[in-house]
């Protein structure tokens, strides 16, 4: 399993040399082995690691988890952080689910202990089952073809999954053969979440009633997805730049596009008409590229408000805008379409 974590890294580029990593370990299976393959791999790559480990506070055995954790970074002689934090607190108090409370802790925790320790990228033990759950709860969701993508081995440039293409047979047999002990989450059993009916009940009876390799199969679906929405994703920067936007941008490097800062003072303008021009396909994806380039993210914008947009810019007539959230307005002036930041 080595080789091919090691083969994985290679693949997606997703550690180089001198690279200063957090690894988000909680004593599972999954983030043991990757701790105990990364620790092995940091000479021969030549990069640094230090472990996260949060304590929900939620299950009794959460305090043995974070001993086990802390003893085996000891072992290894790797700094470790500890936090525990209230996770049921949490999610009444922002109120919101106590599996999205647990995930907000654990990323901002690792944010926290990236900055402190000059690293530069967080390491998560997400594998291919992982993966497969993901596609099929966004199918479930209604999500679009990009919800196919399911979990991507690296996510702007610093959120890294090296075990991604491992299974989870994989994994623990790796588990057992190190002779690595990690502790198992008895609540991954119980199926009162999503992603735990599908991993106990859904997938199990589609390995046994209709493919015995659907976990692989969800894996190569997701890799066609990616490869495709990346494809679709630079055609529409290179639209935007080339074509859409009313300011003149010099210098682009169109071979990273997609990092392409094309927005001024929190704003995009575009030109309505070349807009309209567009596919509703394409007008989409340009949409949300533009919101995107905004604001850093589209969290909140659904299909609904992408329509709206469209429907917007396709009658104009007058001056006319929609605040698709608290956070964008997009307003039709003047033969431009200009997103702003609302602040």
């Amino acid at each position: 399993m080595k080789d091919k974590v090691l083969q994985t890294i290679k693949k997606y580029s997703l550690i180089d040399n001198g690279d200063k990593i957090v690894i988000g370990v909680s004593g599972g299976p999954d983030s043991i082995s990757l701790l105990h393959i990364l620790n092995e791999l940091k000479n021969e790559i030549g990069f640094q690691i230090v472990v996260a480990h949060i304590n929900h506070m939620i299950r009794e055995e959460a305090d043995e988890e974070t001993k086990y954790v802390s003893d085996f970074c000891d072992k290894l002689g790797i700094e470790c952080y500890i936090k525990r934090i209230d996770v049921i607190e949490k999610s009444n108090k922002e109120k919101i689910g106590t599996e999205e409370a647990g995930r907000k802790a654990r990323y901002e925790f690792f944010e926290e202990v990236l900055q402190k320790t000059c690293s530069n990228k967080i390491a998560t033990a997400h594998n291919a089952n992982d993966n497969a759950e993901t596609v099929l709860m966004n199918i479930f969701r209604g999500a679009g073809t990009s919800g196919l993508k399911g979990i991507e081995p690296i996510r702007d440039g610093k959120f890294i999954r090296p075990l991604i293409e491992c299974e989870r047979t994989q994994i623990e047999e790796y588990c057992e053969q190190k002779d690595l002990k990690p502790k198992i989450d008895k609540s991954n059993l119980e199926n009162v979440y999503t992603r735990n009916k599908i991993r106990n009940i859904l997938i199990p009876q589609i390995k046994n009633e209709f493919n015995s390799n659907i976990i692989e199969s969800l894996n190569k679906l997701s890799v066609l997805a990616r490869q495709e929405n990346d494809f679709i994703q630079n055609y529409v920067e290179k639209l935007l730049v080339n074509e859409l936007l009313e300011s003149k941008l010099e210098n682009i490097d169109l071979k990273n596009i997609n990092k392409v800062n094309v927005s001024d003072d929190n704003q995009i303008i575009l030109n309505l008409k070349k807009f309209n021009q567009q596919s509703n396909f394409i007008k989409s994806k340009i949409v949300l590229a533009s919101i995107q380039k905004v604001l850093g993210h589209t969290q909140g914008i659904e299909k609904i408000h992408v329509d709206d947009i469209i429907t917007l810019c396709s009658k104009n007539v007058g001056n006319k805008y929609l605040t698709p959230n608290k956070h964008i307005k997009v307003l039709v002036k003047s033969g431009k379409i200009i997103f702003s930041e609302i602040s």
